[in-house]
């Protein structure tokens, strides 16, 4: 049947209400506005049939609590809007000629998160889903299941022959989630911090294609200065408040302040601008996005304003000096939270709009002023009530990071946080759900809804790392648990860039119902990524499945690995895998390099990978011989520690050397896009302080050496081995004067000489790859293969593999 659009959308609109009233769980809140009095009574008499309804949703026990909420949440934007912005990304994807073939239709009366798939009588394929995002979905879905054609974060083009006759099919799909969340505030710093809208545009586009309906809009400073301004403070006040642009998400939650600032009033600005049109772009695809709240936190100047309001200071973070820590909390139950809460909270929907959604995290990695019940009630209160006041549909959307330090967050502590608020006015995200979920531990977080989410990264540091078995099964039992109240899947790294399959994996399991084959996904991955069909290149992602990506421990990863790691003699290097793995899947990536076809940018996926495998490989090696180099110091072996240091230094020269090769992995595209982003030249030195810093000393005095750590061209040459050939030869000169390694001396001369300085420097490093991968990779595999027959010095000891024997590690070691 054939529907208007304007007979569809007034069709669409009272099918909603009627779906919503009947399913809608949380009575007394959001249920009892669904089912209006004139709806029960009408003409003076009974509606048996909506009074029936009244009483269904009042005694529900078990309860749609996500359809509800994506409900609630989803932008009112019109089906044409809709349709226009599907078209566009399609042509963005494919070109405007192939894109023809293709005919789109938001129809709000199909199942919400749904799309359709089928071939018309003109040959045109037909996607119809009921938002724009679900027909993405359905255009993704044909791109990789019909075409065989997939994209990443690096690659949203896909190139058709000239003479494409679309295939015919047919297929209808359903999310088994209702919302599919993305981003971690921390992803704004580590990864989007430099963006513009170009990148950002390409990025939506993918977001949209992988069925994400939920993000954040956490850009906030421009408004904070106006509210700021009027309540009194004094622009140099304000200044020393915001942070650098490479460290705002921190300053945002409270854990620092004006670290590697002042910010440029110009750039508040623009970064405002760029949100609209962020926000724009995902609203008119039918996104949904969360935007700032009031969680607490404020100026150490509003003591000056206000000094009869209960400040408490923030707890001190990682150690950050008082010149950049310790901003004032207000206490909850002063009257100055909730004005203050609210005065932003309209500025913020003033500026951004709204989908009834708001994000505030009042404790990221630090403790509450007390450990008692009744505060964490007046605090859950106190921040939902500062939204309720303004937007009486609002949803506070919340990070459970937090509730990972148990030592603190006592169970009794979170069900007093959590129960204060009403039931379905709190979205938790269980950030790391793949390792340490707390959903179980909560009982679903005592009844309020949540999303399963895989984080995976931290920094946005490279190694390849995952725990695929764990992320297709504990979703699906995380779904079938008793009383869940999961409503979404969702993906939170800190830091993009590294480890798609992963994220990939994760999105495709949140959509699907059935838990997905992971033997048969991969293999299907291999061959959407290289546009051919090739057993090596199939069995090089087996191997990486069965390694790399089938971490099951407890450790807490974190991307540091030895050759990113300040030297030491006290590094404890470990593996969950067979390193031979690694080895034989860079074998198989090199064989294939003839059949991988240019056309489509497949070579350039290709050789991503290449490097990334040889980097792996080097990586891994780096920690075998740095292991021998501390037993042969122990036993005083002169001779085989300087060996073993030309061999540290020579893993690191090739290091440098394939990664140059690789687009995605210089340090100067990084730089370039930080002074791109200055509102003006004098203020690019800031910019690129920033850039810098946060890749190294991440702080004034290194607070938190490393954490965001890349192992990138540049780096390499002019960070990670000038420190590594300062430690081997002040460990080799200990043993020829036969005296202990000074480590407190080493660490003052490198933390004074190398790590500090870099933040500081400005030389300019290559933007476009140098040398061909293949080659390099190729020369360093042939150097490699031949050092490892030569066990003179390497056969005594081996990297520490750690595995899982119940809820125990234990270590064996790697062959």
């Amino acid at each position: 049947m054939n529907i208007s659009r304007s007979a569809r959308s007034r069709t669409t609109s009272h099918s909603l209400s009627t779906i919503a009233a009947a399913k809608n769980p949380i009575a007394g809140s959001i249920s009892v506005r669904l089912v209006p009095l004139t709806s029960i009574v009408m003409f003076g008499r009974i509606n048996l049939c909506a009074l029936l309804a009244f009483v269904h949703i009042l005694t529900l026990t078990k309860c749609d609590l996500g359809s509800d909420l994506a409900a609630r949440f989803a932008p009112d934007t019109s089906p044409d809007v809709q349709e226009d912005a599907v078209k566009q990304l399609i042509q963005r994807v494919i070109g405007l000629r192939a894109s023809q073939w293709f005919q789109v239709e938001v129809n709000r009366i199909l199942e919400a998160n749904s799309y359709q798939i089928s071939r018309l009588e003109n040959g045109k394929v037909l996607i119809a889903g009921s938002n724009g995002v679900s027909v993405c979905k359905g255009f993704h879905y044909y791109l990789k299941h019909v075409l065989n054609k997939d994209l990443d974060w690096f690659k949203t083009q896909i190139e058709l022959p000239e003479n494409w006759d679309p295939p015919n099919a047919t297929y209808r799909s359903k999310s088994g989630s209702s919302l599919i969340y993305y981003q971690n505030v921390c992803t704004w710093s580590y990864s989007f911090v430099w963006w513009q809208f170009d990148e950002w545009r390409r990025h939506i586009d993918w977001m949209a294609m992988m069925g994400i309906n939920l993000v954040i809009a956490p850009n906030q400073e421009a408004i904070w200065q106006d509210v700021y301004t009027e309540l009194g403070l004094t622009p140099e006040e304000i200044d020393a408040h915001f942070a650098g642009p490479a460290f705002q998400a921190w300053q945002r939650m409270g854990n620092i302040r004006g670290w590697a600032g002042p910010l440029p009033p110009a750039h508040r600005q623009l970064q405002q601008r760029l949100q609209q049109r962020i926000l724009g772009a995902q609203r008119e695809l039918g996104m949904s996005v969360a935007l700032p709240a009031f969680a607490g936190h404020v100026p150490t100047a509003m003591r000056r304003v206000f000094p009869n309001a209960s400040f408490t200071p923030a707890q001190r973070w990682n150690n950050f000096p008082d010149l950049y820590c310790c901003d004032l909390f207000v206490e909850p139950e002063d009257p100055l939270f909730q004005q203050l809460g609210a005065l932003f909270l309209r500025r913020v929907i003033q500026v951004y709009g709204s989908n009834h959604i708001y994000f505030s995290d009042p404790f990221n990695e630090m403790m509450p002023r007390v450990g008692e019940p009744n505060y964490m009630r007046s605090t859950a209160k106190a921040i939902y009530s500062s939204m309720h006041e303004v937007d009486t549909d609002a949803v506070w959307l919340l990070q459970g990071w937090m509730f990972l330090k148990s030592f603190f967050w006592t169970d009794d502590l979170i069900e007093a946080f959590l129960t204060a608020v009403p039931r379905g006015r709190i979205l938790v995200l269980d950030l790391q759900s793949e390792q340490f979920p707390q959903y179980q531990r909560t009982h679903s977080y005592y009844g309020q809804p949540f999303v399963w989410c895989m984080l995976n990264n931290f920094g946005g540091t490279l190694g390849l790392f995952g725990s695929a078995q764990l992320i297709t099964s504990k979703i699906i039992a995380a779904r079938s648990m008793p009383n869940s109240s999961l409503v979404g899947v969702g993906i939170t790294p800190e830091g993009i860039g590294q480890n798609y399959a992963m994220f990939a994996l994760t999105l495709e399991q949140g959509w699907s119902s059935d838990e997905l084959q992971l033997e048969d996904w991969f293999e299907h991955f291999a061959l959407t990524r290289y546009g051919v069909n090739d057993t090596r290149l199939s069995q090089v992602w087996q191997l990486l499945r069965e390694s790399v990506y089938s971490f099951h421990g407890v450790e807490r990863m974190r991307g540091k690995y030895s050759l990113n790691k300040r030297p030491s003699l006290n590094l404890n290097p470990w593996i969950w895998y067979n390193a031979t793995t690694i080895y034989e899947a860079w074998r198989l990536m090199l064989e294939a390099s003839e059949i991988v076809p240019l056309k489509d940018n497949r070579r350039a996926i290709y050789e991503h990978d290449l490097v990334d495998i040889t980097r792996q490989f080097l990586q891994q090696s780096f920690d075998h011989v740095y292991v021998n180099l501390k037993s042969a110091y122990r036993k005083e072996q002169l001779n085989r520690v300087e060996y073993l240091a030309g061999k540290l230094l020579e893993l690191l020269a090739d290091m440098e050397r394939i990664l140059a090769s690789g687009e995605h992995y210089l340090l100067g595209n990084w730089l370039e896009a930080a002074n791109r982003l200055a509102p003006s030249v004098e203020q690019r030195p800031l910019y690129e302080f920033n850039a810098r810093n946060q890749l190294t000393a991440w702080g004034p005095n290194g607070q938190i050496l490393d954490y965001a750590t890349k192992q990138w061209s540049g780096l390499m040459s002019d960070y990670y081995q000038p420190r590594w050939n300062m430690f081997l030869e002040a460990v080799a000169q200990a043993l020829q004067a036969k005296k202990p390694f000074n480590a407190s001396e080493f660490k003052k001369r490198v933390a004074n000489e190398i790590e500090l300085p870099f933040s500081n420097l400005t030389k300019a490093y290559p933007t476009s790859p140098v040398g061909s991968t293949w080659n390099i990779s190729h020369d360093i595999y042939e150097k490699w293969k031949a050092y490892s027959r030569d066990t003179h010095f390497l056969h005594y000891c081996r990297i520490a593999v750690r595995l899982m024997d119940g809820n125990k590690p234990a270590d064996r070691q790697s062959k």
